[in-house]
């Protein structure tokens, strides 16, 4: 529908649902027009803005009556919490390559989506993934919910992502809200109250813009907004499709909003990393527990991480403790490695974890940090292979 069309079905349906409530139907109604034209402003401009997608259908096509895949956008979305756009790319189309169904994802093995998903991070989204994708094969054929509250009942889903599934797969009218959409309100209202205080005064005026005609493409609209004019750093306000309705343009504040509250400074943990080398090169790994930081992922044995943790070797061995540091932040702390090698005979029995063949070894199934700890030994590692095979 156009934007006069979005108009009519916001204007014809205001005395019903609001004559209760009413007091100043002049005032009311003004400030409810001035809702649609924004909502209609912002229609208008995602229609011939739209950012290209893998798991997107654009206003265009969506007009002429192409459907998304409810299961494109809920891989989507899950991958995108805590996550760019610019990185999610990549991985939402090697995930939907090997896996072009929720059948095939449920039926995958744990290992093999935990090993595609390395470098991603927030590892527990991707073992929710799976649990999720179980659920819905086994309790709902296949087919995912269309609606908010059942959205909300599989496993990893949560209140944004339920909205953005619900609008975006099945043009349900719901409020997305996510970090763009906060941003936009913030200016657009001039909202100085600092963020996460201010995030239900936020949703609230998100949800007042939001249409019960393509509600989908709205949610699209907004984020898009968010992400490629109203941006963090230097918005681009003067080609804003909402610059006259802007109050922190007008008032010269767009800069500075969303106010958020100061971050306490981040712990920082220690730990070490211990990476054997086998005398046939296969290398010592070990799956980490499913609950925890990195849960269910490939990674090299250690030690608990905190402030001065013990020493935990898998094995009695030489031990040559490198120089250089693997560091990492994780969201609520800094990671510091200590990183100790040793190579050690065919018949050496670890406490944990497993060896596994130099063929075998995927550097790109590892989770970021291990994968650091990698780049640091594998000069160490091929020395000592070519060692072996000279010896």
């Amino acid at each position: 529908m156009d934007s006069l069309g979005t108009f009519v079905s916001f204007t014809s349906k205001l005395p019903c649902q609001r004559a209760n409530v009413l007091t100043d139907w002049g005032t009311e109604y003004k400030h409810l027009r001035e809702d649609v034209i924004i909502s209609a402003q912002l229609l208008g401009w995602y229609d011939r803005n739209a950012r290209v997608m893998p798991w997107r259908v654009g206003p265009r096509d969506r007009a002429a009556g192409q459907l998304p895949d409810p299961y494109a956008v809920w891989l989507s979305e899950v991958m995108l919490q805590q996550t760019t756009v610019a990185a999610v790319r990549d991985y939402h189309r090697k995930f939907t390559q090997i896996w072009p169904t929720v059948h095939a994802l449920a039926a995958a093995d744990d290992a093999d989506v935990m090993a595609a998903w390395a470098g991603l991070g927030y590892y527990a989204r991707a073992r929710n993934l799976l649990k999720c994708a179980r659920v819905v094969v086994a309790k709902h054929d296949g087919q995912f919910p269309s609606n908010r509250e059942a959205l909300l009942s599989l496993p990893g889903i949560g209140p944004y992502t339920a909205s953005a599934i619900a609008a975006i797969a099945f043009d349900k009218v719901a409020t997305v809200v996510d970090g763009n959409v906060e941003r936009v309100m913030a200016r657009l209202h001039n909202v100085h109250a600092p963020l996460p205080k201010s995030k239900a005064e936020l949703t609230q005026l998100a949800e007042r813009y939001t249409p019960d005609t393509r509600p989908g493409d709205y949610a699209q609209a907004v984020m898009d907004l968010g992400a490629t004019i109203c941006t963090p750093r230097n918005p681009a306000c003067g080609i804003c499709p909402l610059r006259e309705q802007c109050a922190a343009r007008a008032r010269g504040t767009a800069a500075e909003l969303p106010k958020k509250t100061p971050k306490k400074p981040k712990p920082t943990r220690h730990g070490t990393a211990y990476v054997v080398q086998r005398s046939d090169g296969a290398l010592l790994l070990e799956t980490r527990p499913d609950k925890g930081l990195l849960g269910g992922m490939l990674g090299w044995p250690g030690t608990d991480w905190g402030e001065a943790p013990a020493p935990a070797p898998p094995l009695s061995a030489d031990w040559e403790v490198l120089d250089a540091e693997a560091r990492h932040t994780f969201t609520h702390f800094h990671l510091v490695l200590r990183i100790a090698r040793a190579d050690v005979p065919i018949e050496a029995t670890p406490t944990r974890g497993h060896f596994l063949l130099h063929p075998q070894f995927r550097p790109s199934d590892l989770p970021t940090v291990m994968r650091k700890v990698y780049d640091l030994t594998e000069s160490h590692l091929n020395r000592s292979a070519k060692d072996q095979n000279n010896g």
